[in-house]
Formats: C-alpha cells, sequence, structure tokens
C-alpha cells in the first residue's frame, strides 16, 4: 500500500528510518511527503534523496503566507527537474482561522497554480472552509492533482471529480461522528487515495497518539469494509490511480 500524503519532518520525527521500518512491516512500501514552506521543503528533497521508498511535493501551504518569501517559490521551480518530486504542494487555501490575509492566500494560491500549468506537474490542494474559492479558482487552471483530506459533500466531490481531481480519504474517516463515511460510499474507486497526513489525523481506535504511515493499513481496512469490497481490491485501485496520476512505481 501507499501513504499518498505525509509530512516526514524532523519536527515530528526524531528517525525516520524507524518510522519506515514499521510501515514496512505494515505492509506499505511507498510515501509520498508534502512540503509546506521554504523549512520543509528543504526537508523533502533531502528525504526523497535518502529513501528510495519515498516520494515528495514541493509547496506553501496556505497557513504560511504571511511568512513565505519569493525565494521559497524559486526553490520549488529549481527542484521540480528532480525524478522523486511529483507535485506542487501542499497548496490551496484556508479560512478556518482567519479570512484577514483572504488574499495574499488567494495570490499565493494563483502563483502555485501558474507554476503547475507551466510546468505540467500535478498539485495537492488543501481547502478548508473556502470550498467555493476553491473550486472557482481551480476552474481557471488546466492542471489536475488531489484533493488532500477530502471533508465536503456529495455535490462538491462530484464537481472535483468533473474536474479530474482524486479525492485524499484519511484517518478523519475513522471518526465516530464523521459525516464523510457518507460521501465515500457513494464515490466511485477510480476517484479515491489513502493518505495519513501524518502526524496529524490518527485514525480510531489510536486517536491521541501520534500519527505514522504504517495507519495506511488501519484506513485502509476502514474503507474497504465500509464499501463492503476486499481489502486487495481497495488496494489495486487506489494505487492505479497514483500511477496514472504521478506516473510512478507504486510496487516493490
Amino acid at each position: 500500500m501507499v501513504d499518498s500524503h505525509c509530512h516526514l519532518f524532523k519536527e515530528y520525527y526524531d528517525d525516520i528510518d524507524s518510522i519506515i521500518k514499521l510501515a514496512k512491516e505494515n505492509h506499505i512500501n511507498k510515501y509520498i511527503t508534502d512540503g509546506v514552506d521554504g523549512k520543509t521543503n528543504e526537508e523533502v528533497v533531502e528525504v526523497v534523496n535518502k529513501y528510495p521508498e519515498v516520494y515528495g511535493t514541493l509547496g506553501i501551504h496556505p497557513e504560511n503566507v504571511d511568512s513565505y518569501q519569493e525565494k521559497d517559490l524559486k526553490f520549488i521551480v529549481d527542484n521540480l527537474n528532480n525524478k522523486k518530486i511529483i507535485a506542487i504542494g501542499e497548496i490551496g487555501l484556508d479560512y478556518y482561522y482567519t479570512k484577514d490575509n483572504k488574499d495574499k492566500q488567494i495570490l499565493l494560491f494563483e502563483k502555485q497554480l501558474l507554476l503547475a500549468e507551466k510546468y505540467q506537474m500535478p498539485v495537492i490542494i488543501h481547502s478548508r472552509e473556502a470550498t467555493l474559492d476553491t473550486l472557482n479558482i481551480l476552474k481557471k487552471y488546466h492542471v489536475k492533482g488531489i484533493i488532500h483530506s477530502f471533508s465536503g459533500s456529495l455535490e462538491t466531490a462530484r464537481e472535483y471529480m468533473k474536474m479530474g481531481y482524486l479525492l485524499g480519504v484519511n484517518g478523519v474517516i475513522t471518526f465516530k461522528n464523521a459525516k464523510i463515511k457518507d460521501v465515500i460510499k457513494e464515490i466511485p474507486l477510480d476517484y479515491l487515495v489513502l493518505e495519513t497526513d501524518s502526524p496529524y489525523l490518527t485514525p480510531e481506535p489510536f486517536r491521541g497518539k501520534q500519527n505514522s504511515p504504517m495507519h495506511i493499513k488501519d484506513i485502509a481496512t476502514f474503507v474497504a469494509t465500509l464499501k463492503n469490497i476486499s481489502l486487495e481490491e481497495l488496494e489495486t485501485a487506489t494505487n492505479n490511480n497514483l500511477v496514472k496520476l504521478f506516473n510512478i512505481n507504486v510496487e516493490n
């Protein structure tokens, strides 16, 4: 199996070797680690160069809009020729904490979408409390990618699917009152990918502890049961979706 979205940063993990070892013991053999600012983008490049099983994405998260510098965008461009860097992300809009910097968020989002369009790279989209703006902006650009940690309505899911986006499913779906269960039941397998968002969003029954890529198996088992299919069928479908989007090898 593949963890299509995690954050393998020194800030969270003292020993990335052991995190990967534990995940491998759980039959997780590929990982995509996502940058969120200048510092973590540098770490992403280090990690993907060190570990054959790790791919990476580079981007400036909307929460970092007030602190990023133009040199951070230049670093992204300068490293897009690395074959282990497979997307621009995590990028997008987040109005959860504040809308005061909304215009700056939109400007940064569009700058990175322009880069993705220019260099023909997929994108990893973060959208929180900003669905309408996210949809309207994405419609302006010829890009495709993943809607990370999708938590919207079935109607919103269909809008994203119509544009060719995949939907990221993580530990939130295992939470007791998560409404996303009813939506994911209706989503065709061709549009789903599995992610942990480690170290965040640890699935039940481990909620409250630090998340890690090994928990992809717990998320996958829950989703397979929800959709009344075998774990193998879910694994094959979600892996194939990643292969088509990123043109990567998800096997051994």
